[in-house]
């Protein structure tokens, strides 16, 4: 099993100009957000009958699925872990919010399409195709990438 600074080392390779950087920086935690949105947009009945929390926020299939993504960055560091716990729960708070004033999935969609533009423009300026392409598990790697970019104190 590669180790976090493996990831990033692999990851690295293909950001290295500053613009493609600066798109990632934005766009990554963009795609995160909306992906979050689009599950919390999934009908739920079942979890909230279930679990019966009275907490809009967890009672949702983004929830559910978050508990899995933690784990997969446990495994690679409690540190990060705890970063991307903070994040996500910032993602469910601000997505509840959105949802009461606009329908969720259809912003989230939006973030998503022109999250993902950037995401292919920063590449061409790179010259390099995503990583995901070459591994699936560069999708949760860009998240910790940027936290670790932005708030390291390198």
């Amino acid at each position: 099993m590669r180790t976090l600074e493996q990831w990033f080392d692999e990851y690295a390779v293909s950001h290295q100009n500053p613009k493609n950087k600066a798109i990632h920086y934005i766009c990554v935690p963009a795609i995160y957000f909306s992906i979050v949105g689009l599950l919390m947009s999934i009908p739920s009945d079942f979890i909230s009958n279930t679990l019966k929390l009275n907490a809009p926020v967890l009672e949702n299939w983004a929830a559910v699925v978050l508990i899995f993504v933690l784990l997969f960055y446990l495994r690679l560091s409690v540190t990060m872990a705890l970063k991307i716990a903070v994040f996500s729960a910032i993602c469910l708070i601000v997505n509840y919010y959105i949802g009461q004033v606009l329908p969720l999935w259809i912003f989230s969609i939006g973030v998503f399409i022109i999250a993902w533009i950037g995401q292919f423009y920063g590449h061409n300026i790179e010259g390099k195709k995503p990583s995901f392409l070459k591994d699936l598990q560069f999708l949760m790697i860009g998240p910790a990438w940027v936290v670790e970019n932005l708030f390291s104190r390198k």
